[in-house]
């Protein structure tokens, strides 16, 4: 599906088209000291190309770990190979990242992706320190590191190698089926017990998905990647999320059983979260596409986060607050406990972590 830019909107060029983009504007991002225009200087002839098309810029990573200290998380370390993600889910709560490098959350965000090549050799130098303590790393907590571009420039596949050739533990959250790619990699881990993968399904309505997360995989096809893991012995967790108040919260149950069915052995759900610039995107994505439930939508969203938009607190920002995330809370413990599926794993291993090409009776050695 493609449709011309709104001719009224100055941050997109006259007489662009946008194909299968979750963002219809490119608003500025929270940093910047100047808007900006988006004019048409009359060179353009009437048969250029004027789609909207996907940019991948070059970053040389001078890091690679990326720490935390929420106490809303399970992992105090992750890794990015992208930044920006070409699926566009117009939820995406990652967006307002891009911000920091000067480009807008909106189109900027799905159409201007940035890649890391040798980041795996990074993260290499910095796992192979000699004050590192080995702990589970995460792996797709910002962008997807599987998206469509990593077909072609492989960065994600390249950290994942580092990983498996130090025995590093690794939990990792995609919805791109390019993962299945990797099993000659991640098969051998989860054999180790040092992975375990994360596919977020947020509706199981094909339609629905393609308009809201519309360069991703349908859903039926993720299932299909739950399926292939779980054959190949990798523990899948089926990630509910974002569960949309009055938009696919009908869905929970449904979700979660198609992924126990597919092979799923544990489960977890987050309410819709709108940070920062996100607000106004998906604030635009509901007009746009759900006009007969935007009020609804986000009337259920605010008394989700107290009244507003988002809540940023720890503690709530990832479990809401109110009747409804009580109410969702509930459901999906008993589904949950009526399917068999997980809320918890057991840790994935740290022992093994060691040098490549030590030996097995070798002490760990860094240095």
């Amino acid at each position: 599906m493609s449709r011309d830019a709104d001719p009224t909107d100055p941050t997109i060029l006259p007489g662009r088209r946008i194909r299968a983009r979750g963002a219809a504007s490119n608003p500025p991002g929270r940093f910047e000291r100047l808007a900006r225009e988006a004019a048409d200087d009359g060179w353009d002839i009437a048969e250029d190309a004027r789609l909207v098309r996907t940019e991948v810029r070059v970053e040389r990573p001078r890091s690679a770990l990326a720490w935390n200290a929420s106490p809303d998380l399970p992992f105090d370390r992750s890794v990015n190979p992208w930044r920006g993600c070409e699926h566009g889910c117009a939820y995406c709560y990652a967006r307002p990242g891009h911000a920091f490098l000067g480009l807008s959350p909106g189109l900027d965000f799905e159409t201007r992706l940035v890649v890391r090549p040798g980041i795996e050799a990074v993260l290499a130098r910095e796992i192979g320190a000699k004050a590192y303590r080995v702990g589970p790393v995460a792996l797709g907590t910002s962008t997807d590191p599987w998206q469509p571009a990593e077909a072609d420039w492989r960065v994600s596949r390249a950290v994942l190698a580092v990983l498996a050739d130090w025995r590093h533990p690794v939990a990792i959250t995609t919805r791109g089926t390019l993962i299945e790619r990797d099993l000659d990699l991640l098969a051998p881990m989860a054999a180790q017990g040092l992975v375990r993968v994360g596919i977020s399904i947020t509706t199981l309505d094909a339609g629905l998905a393609r308009r809201m997360e519309p360069r991703a995989p349908s859903p039926a096809r993720r299932l299909e990647t739950v399926r292939r893991l779980s054959a190949a012995g990798v523990p899948v967790r089926i990630m509910a999320s974002p569960m949309i108040p009055g938009l696919t919260d009908h869905e929970l149950e449904a979700i979660l059983q198609a992924g126990r069915d597919a092979g799923a052995v544990a489960a977890t759900t987050i309410p819709l979260r709108l940070p920062l610039e996100v607000a106004g995107l998906w604030r635009d994505w509901l007009a746009r596409e759900e006009p007969g439930k935007a009020a609804r939508v986000m009337a259920r969203v605010r008394a989700l986060h107290g009244g507003r938009d988002y809540d940023p607190a720890f503690g709530r920002r990832m479990r809401g607050q109110g009747v409804w995330a009580e109410l969702m809370r509930r459901r999906f413990a008993a589904a949950c406990a009526r399917l068999g599926l997980a809320e918890r794993l057991p840790p994935l291993r740290t022992d093994l972590f060691r040098r490549p090409g030590s030996g097995a009776g070798e002490q760990l050695a860094l240095w």
